[in-house]
């Protein structure tokens, strides 16, 4: 069974840095366009940030540009998330998902989520 499993968050000051992994396992042999969500208590799941195949091509949502940089390393299937300049309202559970994956055989996945990482901002 192919998964995503996701590392790197805990707690940390208002300004200080941290750097979320997203890495494939099992069946799933690369990614392909991965996203980094967020959710807060109480509130909607947020997209974050997001990565093509090759990396060439990123997005943000403005709450985060200038912030957080979102990168990956094919070689190792796994995607980062740079997270500088923490703010207490960047508190939320943090996930990657991968819409489409390439799994081992050939076969094409669908819709592969993380189980999620803390971050908590402290002011």
């Amino acid at each position: 069974q192919g998964q995503l499993v996701e590392s790197g968050g805990g707690l940390v000051q208002a300004g200080g840095s941290l750097r979320l992994s997203c890495a494939a396992s099992g069946t799933i042999f690369s990614l392909n366009f991965v996203n980094w969500y967020r959710q807060a208590p109480g509130k909607q799941r947020e997209l974050v940030a997001s990565i093509s195949g090759s990396g060439g091509t990123t997005n943000y949502a403005d709450s985060v540009k200038g912030r957080f940089t979102i990168s990956r390393e094919n070689a190792k299937n796994t995607v980062y998330l740079q997270m500088n300049s923490l703010k207490p309202e960047d508190t939320a559970v943090y996930y990657c998902n991968a819409p489409m994956v390439t799994l081992r055989g050939g076969l094409t996945g669908y819709d592969y989520w993380g189980q999620g990482t803390q971050v908590t901002v402290s002011s």
